[in-house]
Parts: C-alpha cells; sequence; structure tokens
C-alpha cells in the first residue's frame, strides 16, 4: 500500500522529526511506502498533489492542527498524537492498513480537488489540536505549548545575542565586560537623539551591538508568549489582545507569569466575543475591528488595573526567593529540576522546568543577578544527560539493547550534546520502568552538581556549542559526564539483571521445570 503522513508537535523541534521517523521504518518493514511531510518549527515542504492522490490513506500523528488538512479529503484517515507514533509505530501502520479495507468502494474525492474546493489554506498556520471532549488540563496544557512553541526562536535569538554580547566584551575589556549593559544604555541614547554610537573596527562595540538587539528580541517573548495563547484559544481574532496582554504585563513588571494570564485571559475573552452572532454584512468587521478594540481595550485595562500589581508582586516575590536560596536549598532545586527535565524526557513536565529555567535567565540577565544563570545552566546539563547516557549504555553494552535501539545510540549522542532531551524516547518507550528511572537519577546528580559547583549560563539552549557562555565549563562538563556515567550503569544494570531473568527462565523451560518467571 501506499501512505502519507503528517507529523507535528508543539515545538516542532524533536518529536516531530523521530514519529516521521518511525512511521517511515514501520511501512517500510511492513512492505509498504510512505511518504511524510513534517510540520516543524523550520517550516514545511508540502506533500505533492500526485503523491497525496496516489496514497491509500492518511497517517495525522499530530499534537497541533495539521497545516491544509483539506488535501486530504476523502481518504481514509489514522489520528494519533506525535508519542503514539514514536512509541508504535507498526500499530498506527495496521491501523492504517484496516481503514483501507475498510473504506466504502468509489467513497474517495481527489484530495486536490478537495482542497481546491475547499479553499485550503497553505499559509504558515498553527492552532492547538483541542476538541470538545478533552479536559481542561488538557486544553489549558496544548495552549501554553502553542504559545511556547512560537516564543523558542526569540528567547534563543535573544538569550545567545544577549550571552555574545557578554563574551565579547569580555574579551574586549577583561574583568570589566559586565559593563556592557551601561554602554548599552548610552548606545540607545544616542539613537533616541539620531547617533548612532558605533565603530566597526571596536570589539565592544560588536559586542554593544549584540546585546542591544538581544535584549530587544527578549523584550518580545512575554508578548509573544501572550500572544500565541491567545491565538491557540481563539484563533486570529485572539492574536492582537494577546499581544497587548503581554505588552502590559511588561509594563507593569508581571513578567511571564502576566503574559501567561494575560494571554489566557485575551483568549477566553475573545473566545465569549465570538459567540456573538451577526448578520453576514457585519461579520467581518466585527471579526477585524471591533473584537480586536474591544478586546485589547478590556484585558489590557483589566492588566493595568486589577490584575498587574498582584502578578507583579507574586513575580518579586519568586525572584527574592530564587536569589536567597544558597547552600543545600539551591543543591535541592538542581536535583529536583533534574529530575523533572527527564521525567518525561521533553513532555509537559520538562517544559515546566525548562521554561522556569527560561524565566530565571531573563530575570537576571535583566537585573544583573547570577542564581538565574545558575537554574539555567542546571537544566540544560540534566536535559543533556538522558541521551548522553543511553548512547553510552548502548554503546558499552550492545547485546543488553535491541538492533532498533542500537541505531538509536547513534544520534542520541549528538541530540544529548545539543540539549535535545527528546532523543531518550525511543529508549524509554521500549524499557520505561528500567530506563526512566535510571535517567531521573543521573539527571538529578547533574542538576546538584552544577548547582554545588555554581556554574552559570547565559544562553537559553545550544547544549555543549554554547560552552563559550558557560560560567565554569570544565565543572560543567564533570557534572555532565557524572551523572552520564551514573545513568549508564543503572540502565546496564537493570537490563542485565532482566537478561539473567530471562535466561534463568528459559533454563528452567528447558529443563522440564515449571516456570517461575
Amino acid at each position: 500500500m501506499k501512505f502519507v503522513a503528517v507529523t507535528s508537535c508543539p515545538t516542532g523541534i524533536a518529536h516531530t522529526y523521530m514519529a516521521a521517523e518511525s512511521l517511515e521504518q514501520a511501512a517500510t518493514a511492513a512492505g509498504h511506502e510512505i511518504v511524510v511531510e513534517t510540520q516543524g518549527a523550520g517550516g514545511s515542504e508540502p506533500l505533492d498533489t500526485s503523491v497525496i492522490a496516489e496514497a491509500d490513506a492518511v497517517i495525522f500523528a499530530n499534537d497541533v492542527e495539521v497545516v491544509a488538512k483539506e488535501r486530504f479529503a476523502g481518504k481514509p484517515l489514522v489520528t494519533s498524537g506525535v508519542k503514539g507514533a514514536i512509541n508504535n509505530g507498526p500499530a498506527l501502520i495496521a491501523q492504517a492498513e484496516e481503514a483501507v479495507k475498510n473504506a466504502p468502494v468509489g467513497a474517495a474525492v481527489p484530495a486536490a480537488a478537495a482542497a481546491a474546493a475547499a479553499g485550503a489554506d497553505t499559509g504558515p498556520r498553527l492552532a492547538t489540536k483541542v476538541s470538545e471532549g478533552d479536559s481542561w488540563g488538557t486544553k489549558l496544557r496544548q495552549w501554553l505549548m502553542t504559545g511556547v512553541s512560537y516564543l523558542i526562536p526569540f528567547v534563543a535569538a535573544g538569550g545567545l545575542l544577549i550571552a555574545l554580547g557578554f563574551a565579547l566584551n569580555t574579551i574586549a575589556q577583561g574583568d570589566q565586560g559586565y559593563l556592557v549593559t551601561d554602554q548599552a544604555d548610552a548606545f540607545r541614547a544616542g539613537l533616541a537623539e539620531g547617533e548612532v554610537l558605533f565603530s566597526a573596527t571596536s570589539l565592544a562595540d560588536w559586542a554593544t551591538l549584540a546585546f542591544v538587539i538581544g535584549q530587544a528580541a527578549f523584550g518580545l517573548i512575554v508578548p509573544v508568549l501572550a500572544g500565541f495563547i491567545a491565538f491557540a484559544m481563539a484563533d486570529r481574532p485572539g492574536i492582537a489582545p494577546g499581544f497587548v496582554a503581554g505588552v502590559v504585563a511588561g509594563l507593569v513588571g508581571a513578567g511571564f507569569l502576566g503574559g501567561i494570564i494575560g494571554g489566557l485571559l485575551a483568549g477566553g475573552f475573545v473566545m465569549w466575543l465570538k459567540r456573538v452572532k451577526l448578520p453576514f454584512a457585519f461579520a467581518g468587521v466585527w471579526t477585524v475591528v471591533v473584537i480586536p478594540l474591544v478586546g485589547s481595550l478590556v484585558v489590557g485595562g483589566l492588566m493595568i488595573l486589577v490584575l498587574g500589581q498582584p502578578i507583579a508582586a507574586l513575580q518579586e516575590g519568586l525572584t527574592n526567593w530564587l536569589e536567597s536560596l544558597s547552600g543545600g536549598s539551591i543543591i535541592l532545586l538542581g536535583v529536583i529540576l533534574g529530575l523533572m527535565m527527564a521525567f518525561d524526557m521533553g513532555g509537559p513536565v520538562n517544559k515546566v522546568a525548562y521554561f522556569f529555567g527560561v524565566a530565571s535567565l531573563t530575570t537576571s540577565l535583566e537585573q544583573g543577578t547570577e542564581v538565574g544563570l545558575q537554574i539555567m545552566a542546571a537544566v540544560m546539563a540534566a536535559g543533556m544527560t538522558p541521551p548522553l547516557a543511553l548512547a553510552l549504555a548502548s554503546t558499552l553494552r550492545p547485546n543488553l539493547f535491541t538492533p532498533s535501539e542500537q541505531q538509536n545510540g547513534k544520534p542520541a549522542w549528538l541530540l544529548g550534546a545539543s540539549f535535545i532531551t527528546e532523543g531518550a524516547i525511543p529508549f524509554a518507550a521500549s524499557d520505561p520502568l528500567r530506563v526512566i528511572p535510571s535517567i531521573m537519577a543521573g539527571s538529578a546528580l547533574t542538576g546538584g552538581l552544577v548547582m554545588a559547583f555554581g556554574s552559570t549560563l547565559q544562553a537559553p539552549h545550544g547544549g555543549i556549542f554554547v560552552v563559550p557562555f558557560i560560567g565554569d565549563p570544565w565543572l560543567y562538563l564533570l557534572a555532565i559526564l557524572a551523572g552520564m556515567v551514573l545513568s549508564a550503569v543503572l540502565v546496564i544494570a537493570a537490563k542485565s539483571t532482566k537478561k539473567a531473568e530471562h535466561q534463568l527462565h528459559d533454563a528452567e523451560v528447558g529443563a522440564g521445570i515449571p516456570a517461575t518467571v
């Protein structure tokens, strides 16, 4: 049979492509052909209409809405989340086979014609995959993850540019590298007066330029987060009120927390406004003019007059608490963050820990404190450890792993080094009870050691490739190595016990002894 598939996850980084690979391997193993369209963070190359027309069935492995799904109208369809495809690709292929066999004869509609008839929109779009039957917890997670998916590029660009500014200025001025903040203030003052204070031959001026641009990108992250949370809830009419809520959250000092609450408030209010039924002649004006106007005024007003100051006080309290941590308290925080990073390897718990790190990093960069830089360092190191540990374990004792796991161990080296925790998922999916506790132990050790060593990180992502932005990099790498070795040893020990049990079972059965395992 011939299948086509579309994979898409909220962040569009790892799960999207891992799901595609799993489906391709499963289809090939079953003797079928499949072409997969990955709708990831870097965009996607749409499937050719002729490929869709020839397909016997369609598989959607998605956690966000498939772009231009009208193209596949009339085809037998199988749907799943991305983790379903990653963990059990053969089952989806089997479901697609059954869907083809059970499809009514002559019911298919040519996909290209169906798409044209439906006016399929093939432009960029990301609305969360939320259905009426989903629980509020599921809906909330999907709304938040849509905001996160748009936020990541701004965090990466802004954080790395700020870190680059510090690094270049340290090279230019030695211990006075922190003065880049003062230089940035002078640079912005010059811009306000119509004067660009920049010399192409000055390394310090290049540092200032990178720092100013990085801060500009960082200044957008709360509005982007709020805007696209609202977009996820209410589609395009929610964008303007959501962005306004995010900007206002920044004005009142409510930060990330204010952006989240403002985005949810904007999305909910616009969802309510969209329920108003108007004659067709007024519908366009209502959507394009009235909803953005009223939504921005109401949500912005609530953020300024009612919610802003309490949220800002809560944000300040959290910041003060983080700054007060020291000794055993901060080490314990590192251990907890490590456990969270490894628990679901890119899932909701992992993302909570990651964005706690990003929020702490943002606060530290804005206020010139270090504790947030330490938290970010612990989060990234703990997230790198699981794939590296499983790559090491599958290299040292390949006989304990399946051929597929041995193959997954090779890219896991690069995935771990790049801070893509999802590289551990194929191992955990096949043996969760042995793998997950083992990698959690290693990540907890890594997170605690990073905090104990006082290592810092001025970039929100990048793994081993942002070592120049890491304080005490050798101790940082030592913490990762320690956690990696611990997890690898625990995984090998757990799998060796499993293998010994099976060998005992086989020996007993061969000797005619009733099975005990």
